[in-house]
């Protein structure tokens, strides 16, 4: 028999991996993904004059800019909105705690970085597939392309492709502008690309065969306005 789990719990439980997932890849220094690239060049660039600036505030912060501007877009604005940047704001203060700790592993040699890499791409893949079974809102990034795709009749699939390579064009054109050289953007960049999608559906399927997601709490439809 398969097991109950929160849906509520996924939500948390997918916070904490997307974080230690981030961090992680950030350590290995190959390449984060595509998405969150833009920000952690913001916050490479901005901790030089204003070192209090963390990667999880570049990270909320420009998240919250990504939702007005969909709003203009859309000409609307939702309630599940403003959950978004609550979800924004939560995870980036979690990415700030774990990243402490996650500094002080060791990096200097070229399999411990292909280690922590390997660790945090199958973090990532863990926590968006805990993220398809919660109804509370996502990142501002899950948000747009469900948001815009919808509005505006696009297939979801072909529009986050382009939004995950108008991300990478984003980051390749800052880090160019602002280091003259690439930093945030790699290889591992480009693996995440390619083997993310496989193994988001293997953990989605793993989940869905040993668990039934059931709600704890009687929230959903104060996320579905």
């Amino acid at each position: 028999m398969k097991k109950t789990f929160s849906s509520e719990l996924a939500y948390a439980v997918g916070m904490v991996l997307m974080a230690v997932s981030v961090a992680l890849t950030a350590l290995a220094d190959f390449g984060v993904s595509m998405v969150v690239a833009p920000a952690y060049i913001l916050h490479l660039a901005l901790s030089r004059s204003f070192p209090f600036f963390s990667f999880g505030m570049a990270e909320y912060i420009l998240q919250a800019a990504l939702i007005f501007l969909m709003s203009l877009v859309l000409k609307k604005f939702k309630i599940s909105y403003l959950f978004s940047i609550v979800t924004a704001v939560l995870y980036g203060v979690i990415l700030d705690a774990v990243s402490v700790p996650i500094s002080y592993l060791p990096a200097e040699q070229l399999w411990q970085r292909i280690i922590w890499f390997v660790l945090g791409v199958l973090c990532c893949a863990a926590a968006v597939s805990m993220f398809f079974h919660t109804y509370i809102s996502p990142e501002a990034y899950e948000l747009i392309v469900k948001e815009i795709s919808a509005a505006k009749g696009i297939n979801i699939n072909r529009f986050k492709t382009c939004y995950d390579l108008a991300s990478c064009l984003v980051a390749v054109v800052m880090t160019i502008l602002i280091f003259r050289s690439f930093r945030g953007v790699g290889v591992g960049t480009i693996i995440m690309a390619f083997v993310n999608g496989f193994l988001i559906g293997k953990v989605s399927a793993a989940l869905d065969k040993h668990f039934v997601f059931k709600d704890s709490f009687k929230w959903r439809k104060i996320f579905e306005k």
